[in-house]
């Protein structure tokens, strides 16, 4: 009798549940919405179905298609605010491209947002427990175990440079046969970070392109995956993660260890010629995960946001053959035909910074970031019907921000905006906070120097062998946009020796 009791029970119980799910639902979002009407306004809205599970697939059509930036800029344009948000599974996320909201993360509301515990979670396979996945203590002792290694006496030595670079240069052809720049970059940027951080090269140039670099590439496509899923995410396939996770551990680990079980006084004896990135964080710390993340945090830094950089330079630069003659022509000038670039020689060469500038203004190395709000705070700008009002931002709430959105609006920076011209540095500046390819504020990158000298070399030394470099492409080229941005197919071009080089 108890028992048919029961039985008949349960589906009154279980809507009775549901009631409750409702109404638990309901009043968190009132609560919400309360919280964010006294701390500013609500940006524009993207309406979304089941539960934002349409627009989330949205994401995933136009990324499958390397159109991230052209979805971006049709919401922008839809709502005529470069601010606006959507709710994914009850989750709140805001998405801006607007300079005052960058420079409110980023800086002037720096203790209000940080990477926050759920991204520490999803990344922690990876990264681990490094600067790119840490707030507060644990962030700050990062930056200051780190910092010390790119000071300029660091950077400066440019021996690491010039062996990878030439390396590089005698596998271009000298024929006219066209050539993937794209993939020496990435192989001559990953030689010189292996060697920079651990003392010795994959030599990746020599053999190829080798289990590590593969699987490197894998994991980010994959975290850029969970990054885009949000709540979703749990339903992605994570085996192939987890075998390129092992590839990418047993690479590292083996340096790990040796440099564990070094002494004091061998580190310190280390010379300039024998220093490497990881002797000397030892020198700080022996805790084996510590130095595992933080090297592993540092290679992604130092080689994909560089290669792909210069990646896309070179296509610029293809189609431009009148800016190549200058470049050439001040590179000649400064250093010569033959002569290996000083630190400070790089530094000299105005055009040559303005060539990578523009570069990282069209195709900025991290061209979508994300944050979230560790207390109630707001945004300065995009709430409100005309967008002007502030919006207001509730503990938890996620904000992602995209410079290469911000960086090609025509508002900004005017009708030629889509139009790689070096030359508009020559008597123009970005305003403060509408051009920052390396982040700003506490976290700015602290590799920003050693990537533009390696950036400033690599060219310099490209175009003192070679007078002439032509675009061979036969495919549009895309967008392909991960952790960082790179050009997806290929940088096809053919060189033109020089008589001199």
């Amino acid at each position: 009798m108890l028992l048919d009791v029961v039985m008949l029970s349960r589906p009154a119980v279980a809507a009775a549940l549901a009631v409750v799910f409702v109404l638990v639902i309901a009043v968190r979002r009132l609560l919400e919405i309360r919280k964010i009407r006294r701390l500013g306004k609500r940006a524009s809205i993207i309406h979304s179905r089941f539960f934002g599970i349409d627009e989330t697939l949205k994401v995933f059509e136009y990324a499958r298609k390397h159109q991230n930036r052209e979805l971006w800029e049709m919401r922008f344009k839809e709502f005529n605010n470069h601010t606006m948000e959507v709710r994914v599974l009850g989750k709140r996320i805001i998405m801006t491209a607007e300079p005052e909201n960058v420079k409110a993360v980023l800086a002037t509301q720096f203790l209000d947002f940080g990477k926050g515990e759920t991204f520490h979670q999803q990344w922690q396979a990876f990264l681990g427990d490094s600067i790119f996945t840490t707030d507060g203590k644990e962030w700050s002792a990062s930056r200051h175990l780190i910092r010390p290694q790119f000071i300029k006496d660091r950077v400066s030595d440019l021996h690491i440079f010039e062996r990878h670079t030439q390396r590089m240069l005698s596998l271009i052809p000298r024929d006219g046969s066209k050539i993937d720049i794209s993939e020496l970059f990435f192989r001559v940027t990953l030689d010189a970070a292996t060697d920079f951080l651990l003392g010795a090269s994959v030599d990746s140039l020599k053999y190829g392109n080798v289990e590590f670099a593969v699987a490197f590439q894998r994991i980010q496509a994959h975290m850029n995956n969970v990054s885009r899923a949000g709540p979703l995410r749990i339903f992605l396939d994570t085996k192939q993660f987890k075998q390129d996770l092992k590839v990418l551990n047993a690479f590292v680990e083996p340096f790990v260890e040796k440099v564990s079980r070094m002494r004091p006084e061998e580190l310190k004896g280390k010379d300039e010629s024998d220093y490497n990135f990881l002797h000397a964080l030892a020198q700080f710390t022996r805790d084996p995960k510590m130095l595992r993340d933080q090297l592993v945090a540092i290679l992604l830094a130092a080689r994909d946001t560089t290669a792909g950089t210069m990646a896309w330079a070179l296509y610029e630069l293809a189609k431009r053959p009148d800016t190549v003659q200058r470049l050439r022509k001040e590179i000649l000038g400064t250093v010569g035909p033959t002569a290996a670039p000083t630190y400070e020689d790089l530094k000299g060469m105005r055009f040559l910074q303005h060539v990578i500038n523009e570069t990282l203004r069209l195709y900025p190395a991290v061209p979508f970031n994300v944050r979230v709000a560790l207390k109630d705070t707001s945004l300065p700008h995009g709430g409100g019907p005309y967008g002007l009002d502030p919006v207001g931002v509730p503990a938890g709430t996620l904000v992602a921000y995209s410079t290469l959105t911000m960086q090609r609006r025509v508002d900004l920076f005017g009708p030629d905006v889509a139009e790689f011209k070096p030359e508009r540095w020559d008597h123009w500046a970005p305003k403060a906070w509408q051009y920052v390819p390396f982040n700003g504020g506490p976290r700015i990158c602290l590799g920003q120097q050693f990537a533009l000298t390696e950036m400033g070399y690599i060219l310099c030394r490209l175009f003192q062998n070679f007078d002439a470099v032509e675009d061979r492409s036969t495919e549009p080229q895309i967008e392909r946009c991960e952790v960082t941005i790179s050009p997806g197919s290929g940088v096809w071009v053919a060189f033109r020796p020089a008589k001199n080089g």
